[in-house]
């Protein structure tokens, strides 16, 4: 049975919810497929999540994906590189490579997203904070530790009722069904 671990961010800054958690959350309750789940909620602080990342990983799974909240974008993202950078322009991890490039046919669940109605683009960079930083150490510590796991990053916009609760901004949303079916999707892929 192939092994998951699948990661969101616990809520932030202005947000009371992150909608990369509720999809999780969400597709916990119904999915029933092939595949044993491990969910975890990483806090939104570098330290902490990239330890608890570091402890997670070394359970050897065969897929790490991570979500993120993605505020102001209308559709799933796919993201195929990590970068070795923080916020601050610093490495995350000195005398490491600079990037590492997911390894998962991301093109492929892109395509099916999209054939499916869910819009989703592949896109090359992560930003350079936490979903970044989950992206690249993922990547680095199945490299570094000689594991099998493969990671991948998935933002998901907000929720309609986030968008709501701020209607003078108009950000785009996806329903949270909508978020973990397309999750569940990519699982179908990776697997």
């Amino acid at each position: 049975m192939t092994r998951v671990l699948i990661t969101a961010f616990e809520p932030y800054d202005r947000w009371p919810e992150n909608s990369s958690w509720s999809a999780l959350v969400d597709l916990t309750r119904w999915y029933d497929g092939p595949i044993d789940i491990t969910s975890r909620r990483y806090a939104v602080d570098l330290t902490r999540m990239s330890q608890n990342l570091r402890k997670d990983l070394q359970e050897d799974y065969d897929l790490a994906i991570h979500l993120g909240q993605s505020p102001g974008h209308p559709l799933i993202k796919l993201e195929a590189v990590g970068l070795n950078v923080r916020s601050d322009g610093s490495p995350l991890i000195k005398d490491a490579p600079e990037a590492y490039r997911s390894p998962l046919p991301l093109e492929r669940c892109n395509s099916v997203l999209i054939e499916a109605g869910i819009p989703s683009e592949v896109s090359h960079h992560a930003g350079t904070y936490l979903c970044n930083a989950a992206l690249y150490l993922s990547q680095h510590y199945a490299v570094s530790f000689g594991m099998k796991t493969k990671a991948a990053f998935v933002h998901i916009p907000l929720s309609p009722a986030q968008a709501a609760k701020d209607a003078a901004a108009r950000l785009p949303s996806m329903s949270t069904p909508m978020a973990s079916a397309a999750i569940a999707m990519i699982l179908d892929q990776l697997t």
